[in-house]
């Protein structure tokens, strides 16, 4: 039921939200909510870079799309995190890009200590609750890449993780979307999420990397199959790589369909 199924997510929006903190190594600047997990990361002296590898992975959906339209296009995430994702959409791939967050901590946070832009014509940062809004009417096929990263400050399981959560997610994409979730695959939770996700998109739609050494696996399910060639993907992968700096071949030794795993 989709009443039950926000449940954790409508509890997460009247409970107290955790206090945003940051600490630093030297070279990189860590994003935390109230714990010592760490929720994001920037390079500061490269802020626009994606620094953390499973957030990299999250970028995997350019393997699916010309390169040359990619400027064109629009971006959604859910999650603003240290706003690595939303920075690289905005200010490498120079897309039209749009961000829900619940935690207006986070926003002040990224904008003051992370190097998060204002918003402008290309840009909007939305704060809400990212389930709620991805049903509202105006956001129905309309983006390119959607990036889910929705870890609460335990960070034991996404807050919206449900078939009828990513039917929301599948619905908000144009026919030559996809999304990519981040989810962590030695927990026990990864395969009830990996279901979930099969059953809103379809087993042929679903890829899936192999563990980072954090545990952490992104999915990636595409709104219509594809099923390019492992020639094609490198093609695009030494083409993302030498674009955007992205470790894309190197990807493609990870990253498969999921009815490739079985």
């Amino acid at each position: 039921m989709r009443g039950a199924a926000r449940t954790r997510a409508a509890v997460q929006s009247r409970a107290q939200l955790p206090e945003v903190t940051i600490s630093e190594d030297g070279e990189v600047r860590f994003l935390h909510l109230g714990t010592e997990w760490i929720q994001g990361s920037m390079l500061i002296d490269s802020p626009f870079d994606i620094e953390l590898e499973y957030v990299q992975r999250m970028m995997a959906w350019l393997l699916f799309v010309d390169p040359d339209t990619v400027s064109k296009r629009r971006a959604l995430q859910l999650g603003l995190g240290s706003a690595a994702l939303t920075k690289f959409c905005y200010k490498k791939l120079r897309m039209d890009t749009t961000t829900f967050e619940i935690n207006p901590q986070v926003l002040a946070v990224c904008r003051q200590w992370f190097k998060l832009p204002a918003d402008g014509p290309r840009l909007r940062v939305v704060l809400g609750d990212a389930g709620e809004a991805i049903r509202q009417p105006e956001h129905a096929a309309r983006y390119d890449a959607l990036q889910v990263d929705l870890y609460d400050h335990e960070a034991a399981a996404p807050v919206l993780d449900s078939a009828d959560f990513y039917r929301d997610c599948r619905g908000v994409l144009t026919d030559e979307g996809a999304m990519t979730v981040n989810l962590f695959g030695r927990d026990a939770s990864y395969e009830a999420s990996l279901r979930s996700i099969c059953e809103a998109f379809g087993d042929e739609s679903v890829w899936a990397f192999r563990p980072t050494r954090e545990g952490n696996t992104i999915v990636l399910a595409l709104r219509t199959p594809q099923h390019p060639t492992r020639m094609a993907l490198l093609e695009r992968a030494e083409e993302i790589q030498t674009r955007w700096n992205l470790p894309a071949v190197k990807w493609l030794r990870l990253f498969k369909p999921v009815l490739a795993k079985t």
